[in-house]
């Protein structure tokens, strides 16, 4: 029972166990009772034990668990001891505490992942054992593209549980795009009214000649935030919120047309996108632009409060692939390019993302983007997400900003996984589950000073050939499981990693995800139901560029 993944820092077995019974209590201590409330919920409903509340610790003495923090461990380390007392989870903090209770679960077998019992004689037993860990990264994170294909709410939450259990801690939440805008914003009612919904739906890449004949969106309304939010917050997990700008921005004109570029072409013909890649429609550089972006971001801001979470402040502002091509022959951008003595269109972009990098600063946020923002210069507390390969990360890192690395040749979870012909609509480089486990997020080249500015890393998930949840299961699982321990534990240099002790350690992690329900890619490879015969994908031959 213990193929822990992430792999623990150090765990000390001993002889015995500790067996949950009808008697056994569970005791939380000051400051870990949501901790508290959380395990009891999953274990009474796989268990069918009745965990009552202790309410002294010692009674739990013998067959019980005990929750509590110890000041001398850090904010996200927990240590958990099972022996001859009952079992103690013990943390730097609560979110420490929420981490070894995850553990506390993997350690009890994959039946407790369960939302019932599933026999009646059964034992639950954990082993006697010490261990004590602590995660390498702060930010260990999740992107979800929900704007190219739309995921229910439930289907948000039940990532943020998949996530939880893999102790990632942010959740990257992609709800605008070309294809779709998926976040009610009371001030402007046509951004869901219009721009949630598409009419139809290329089906594979956009060299595919297949259609979806059919309207496709959905969007979350307010209180669906909030509650997604809380959710999240509830697990430990830290939600960025991604609105998209200049580029990217389709779905925002088609609802609002004054929002393109108007001098160049006719925004009232335009419908949101129902095809992939990179629109040339993109927002105008006028002032009625900034107002209405201003007002979008006033909601966003009040739906992901700055709050005590390490990473609460931030909001992604996108700022990647903005086509220039209007800009170039609009007299209203040109005239915008020498009113501020810009040089070209790429300084353009970068006065547009500048200006919401100085207005988010002004209200105590945090602008992150991807790694074009770099271009043209950023404020000080702005941050980068490197998805370009490696250059962006350390270029970031090297002037002083901090950094997420998610490189698309390494940890784009849509890239395929396997170069074999039933792999469903092949996009991209091949990347293994053993590809995954061999990442190494901070850039060769930076110095230890520079290197600090690395928060983390990052899997991102593109849905743009995921046309439900159990497509999203199959891209995102098994790599996920790789993915976190990459980005908990402290492994060797890539090279010498432990593929072959990890394989041993997922057969039983196979198990937890069979009952959780996800979809995961099998070792042997795709189920027949998983395989889309004859939908043209984008695959890439050869090893994807280290750099």
């Amino acid at each position: 029972m213990t193929e822990l993944i992430p792999q623990p820092r150090g765990v000390v077995a001993g002889p015995g166990e500790v067996r949950l019974t009808a008697h056994s209590q569970l005791y939380a201590g000051t400051a870990t009772e949501g901790v508290g409330r959380w395990l009891r919920t999953v274990l009474q409903q796989a268990t069918g034990l009745p965990l009552r509340e202790g309410r002294q610790p010692d009674d739990t003495d013998g067959d019980g668990i005990r929750l509590r923090l110890d000041p001398g461990l850090g904010r996200e380390e927990y240590r958990l001891v099972s022996d001859g007392s009952g079992v103690r989870v013990e943390g730097g903090g609560a979110a420490g505490v929420f981490w070894g209770a995850q553990t506390l679960r993997q350690l009890l077998g994959a039946d407790a992942y369960r939302r019932a019992p599933v026999g009646r004689d059964r034992t639950w037993a954990v082993p006697h054992l010490t261990i004590e860990d602590a995660p390498r990264f702060r930010w260990r994170g999740l992107m979800l593209d929900v704007a190219r294909h739309f995921l229910p709410k439930d289907g948000v939450l039940r990532y943020l549980d998949l996530m939880a259990a893999h102790k990632l801690n942010v959740f990257h939440f992609h709800l605008t795009d070309d294809q779709g805008w998926r976040i009610e914003i009371k001030k402007y009612p046509r951004l869901t009214e219009v721009g949630s919904w598409r009419a139809r739906t290329k089906f594979g890449h956009r060299a595919s000649p297949l259609w979806e004949e059919k309207p496709h969106g959905g969007h979350y309304t307010q209180d669906d935030i909030r509650e997604i939010v809380a959710y999240a917050a509830e697990r430990h997990i830290t939600v960025v919120p991604e609105i998209d700008v200049p580029g990217h921005s389709q779905a925002a004109i088609a609802a609002y047309p004054e929002l393109g570029n108007t001098d160049v072409i006719d925004t009232n013909s335009l419908s949101v996108w129902d095809n992939w890649g990179i629109s040339a429609n993109v927002l105008a550089p006028t002032d009625n632009t900034l107002r209405f972006y201003e007002g979008v971001f006033e909601e966003v801001l009040d739906l992901f409060p700055a709050d005590a979470a390490e990473f609460s402040a931030f909001v992604h502002a996108g700022g990647d692939e903005c086509r220039k091509d209007q800009w170039q022959r609009s007299p209203a951008a040109q005239a915008r390019i020498s009113e501020l003595g810009l040089a070209d269109e790429d300084e353009l972009q970068a006065w547009f993302v500048g200006h919401f990098d100085r207005w988010l600063t002004a209200r105590g946020r945090r602008l992150i983007g991807w790694d074009e923002i770099l271009e043209g210069g950023l404020a000080d507390g702005a941050a980068v997400s490197s998805w370009r390969g490696y250059a962006g990360g350390a270029a970031a890192a090297r002037a002083g900003h901090d950094v997420v690395m998610c490189p698309e040749q390494q940890v784009y979870l849509d890239h395929r996984q396997d170069a074999g012909a039933d792999e469903p609509v092949p996009i991209g480089y091949v990347r293994t589950l053993e590809d995954v486990y061999r990442f190494e997020c901070v850039p060769a080249e930076l110095t230890p000073d520079e290197a600090r500015h690395v928060l983390g890393t990052q899997a991102n998930v593109w849905t743009e050939v995921m046309e439900d949840q159990a497509r999203v299961d199959y891209q995102t699982f098994p790599r996920l499981a790789a993915f976190a321990e990459v980005a908990w534990s402290r492994l060797p240099a890539p090279a010498q990693r432990d593929f072959a002790g990890f394989e041993r350690r997922m057969a039983a992690h196979y198990r937890r995800l069979d009952a959780l329900g996800v979809a995961y890619r099998p070792p042997a490879g795709p189920r027949p139901w998983q395989r889309r015969p004859g939908v043209l994908g984008r695959p890439i031959d050869g090893p994807p560029p280290n750099r």
